[in-house]
């Protein structure tokens, strides 16, 4: 976990944040142990920002992961930072419910919690006509 996390620290560096001045890095570790990393980029049309852990999870997926094993989030503030709701949607399009997400509060503590504790009861493919 401290592995995971400490490499979301990293990704914070890349951070574009000029509006909000909150900074957040992401790391999403596949099923096969890659890891891929995300930070968020504000744009003055807030509406078309990228969050970190959407960006992480954008690039495993274009190159062809579609299992993943754990999530870290953190932020400059070191303030427990979880993935919003628009985030957890999208790592519920691909992980499992049971999907570990630790969150950075700094001080050395982590917050630990499942997919499916910050997104009960998400939306599925099986909730869609398809």
């Amino acid at each position: 976990m401290n592995d995971l996390l400490e490499t979301a620290r990293t990704a914070i560096g890349d951070s574009y944040a000029p509006y909000s001045e909150y900074r957040v890095g992401a790391a999403i570790e596949t099923a096969d142990g890659a890891v891929y990393t995300g930070c968020n980029i504000e744009n003055a049309n807030y509406s078309n920002s990228i969050h970190a852990e959407e960006l992480a999870l954008s690039k495993a997926v274009q190159d062809g992961h579609r299992e993943f094993a754990r999530l870290a989030v953190a932020s400059d503030k070191r303030d427990g930072v979880t993935p919003c709701g628009m985030c957890r949607q999208s790592l519920a399009e691909f992980c499992g419910e049971d999907l570990p997400v630790y969150c950075d509060e700094g001080d050395g503590e982590v917050s630990e919690y499942t997919l499916g504790e910050l997104l009960p009861n998400t939306i599925t493919k099986a909730h869609l006509d398809v």
